[in-house]
């Protein structure tokens, strides 16, 4: 007789795990106004928080002369991370969007962008708008355990 292990109380089970649609990506992100952006300069990978919004199905936000914006001036590829979780029900949700992060340069289209809903809550003048051309969009949803 063969006995499939089972996994450990603190692991998912990989029956828990629900890949999302493209569809409920976007919903998703659509939803939330702060996420995580990682870009890699010259040392290497570094991840900022960010206030977001999603505009025509790309990430956008503001940001300041530095890190962000040098990446962003190289076409550099970046990978951006929202989600939501509850440590009481372990449940969540994660989506990722990979693509390449340019700076909104057209001043119609910055002007457009202004009167967004993108609002920042890092101190400091953050006038140039940073957008994230997803190339790769992926989700994932964790399902509460059966008990």
């Amino acid at each position: 007789m063969t006995t499939v292990p089972t996994p450990a109380a603190d692991e998912p089970r990989p029956d828990r795990w629900q890949e999302l649609t493209k569809a409920q990506c976007f919903e998703l992100l659509a939803d939330e106004h702060l996420g995580r952006v990682a870009v890699v300069d010259d040392r290497g990978p570094v991840v900022f928080p960010v206030n977001f919004v999603l505009d025509r199905h790309t990430v956008v936000f503001r940001t300041e002369p530095g890190t962000k914006l040098h990446a962003a001036s190289r076409g550099s590829r970046a990978c951006f991370e929202v989600d939501r979780a509850d440590a009481a029900t372990r449940t969540g949700w994660s989506v990722i969007v990979r693509g390449e992060i340019t700076e909104v340069t057209d001043q119609a289209e910055v002007e457009r962008l202004r009167g967004l809903p993108l609002r920042v809550w890092a101190p400091g003048v953050r006038d140039r708008y940073l957008r994230i051309l997803p190339a790769v969009l992926t989700g994932r949803r964790i399902a509460a355990a059966d008990t």
